[in-house]
């Protein structure tokens, strides 16, 4: 019996160190990907799918990729289902985040802004379960599920490790913001929405004591430019309606309040042939045209976000 128990003992202590050798000295460590605005600069449908295929390849927690159409491309059903069917084919989580071709910049048969018809149906066919899209679903939280807020399902945010990840609506054309006489009623009201939504995910951060928090969207709002003082007075003054801007000083001024590190990603052109994180404080921007990055996450680093093609891979 006493050799037993020995035994039994020794095999105890072999699994337990085992474990402990096969235990990551940091589980939060994690990649994803980014893929922008594929139809840009004269890309289209093949493009997509290379960029989606390349990031399959590739051991990512979620691929995050920006627009479905491009600008001459109809904004019609069918091709929404194509582009759905493509994204749900995938074999990593896709989130999906809209740009102004999808939906701000549609047009009826009469020529008339369909816009707020065509956000409705992107909703419906992208943004109605609480998951990502993919082979492999990844659990996402909505804004939808708030109830003052019941249509903005775009919005989303989900956790991997101690990162915070969000998107946000704000398309590359000036927000939405229509220079024309009269109410601009879907960019105010998106504007009440994503102001919401900002300080909801802020204090989420801060309450939980994450490491960083990552936004993604379409339209570059700008944050490391935001002007204080008299050039901040000046700026709104000026006759040229700036549709960023309320989400530019918004961000900024949650960034000052937050401990970790705050990283925007948008599909603004860039005239960088290789992308790169600009910093200014605890507030970084990235932004990527119609390029796709891996993103390596290593919680605890100075720089927690490195580029999958910088220093780390030498």
């Amino acid at each position: 019996m006493a050799c037993y128990l020995q035994f039994a003992a020794a095999v105890a202590a072999l699994a337990v160190h085992g474990a402990l050798l096969a235990e990551p000295k940091n589980p939060d460590r994690h990649q994803f990907g980014v893929i922008g605005h594929s139809f840009h600069n004269g890309g289209d449908e093949a493009k997509l799918k290379r960029a989606i295929a390349d990031e399959s390849e590739s051991a990512l927690a979620f691929v995050v990729v920006t627009g479905i159409k491009g600008e001459k491309e109809p904004c019609s059903d069918k091709l929404y289902e194509r582009r759905r069917e493509m994204f749900d084919d995938a074999r990593r989580p896709m989130i999906v985040v809209p740009g102004a071709s999808d939906w701000s910049e549609c047009k009826n048969s009469t020529g008339r802004s369909a816009a707020i018809e065509r956000l409705n149906r992107l909703r419906e066919l992208f943004f109605s379960e609480p998951t990502s899209l993919g082979a492999r679903k990844l659990p996402v939280t909505r804004l939808s599920a708030s109830a003052k807020f019941r249509s903005y399902a775009e919005n989303a945010h989900w956790e991997v490790g101690d990162v915070l990840y969000a998107t946000v609506n704000l398309p590359a054309n000036n927000n939405h913001f229509r220079p024309e006489a009269g109410r601009n009623s879907e960019y105010e009201d998106r504007l009440v929405a994503n102001r919401f939504w900002l300080n909801r995910l802020f204090a989420m951060a801060r309450r939980e004591k994450r490491e960083a928090i990552v936004l993604f969207s379409e339209g570059d709002v700008k944050a490391l430019e935001q002007p204080r003082g008299l050039r901040a007075l000046l700026g709104r003054a000026s006759t040229r309606r700036d549709g960023f801007d309320e989400p530019r000083r918004q961000i900024a001024t949650l960034a000052q309040k937050f401990n970790g590190k705050v990283l925007l990603i948008d599909s603004a052109a860039n005239s960088d042939t290789t992308p790169d994180i600009e910093w200014r404080g605890n507030l970084g921007h990235l932004s990527l045209g119609s390029g796709a990055v891996e993103v390596k996450v290593t919680p605890g680093a100075g720089s927690p976000f490195t580029l999958k093609n910088a220093a780390d891979e030498k």
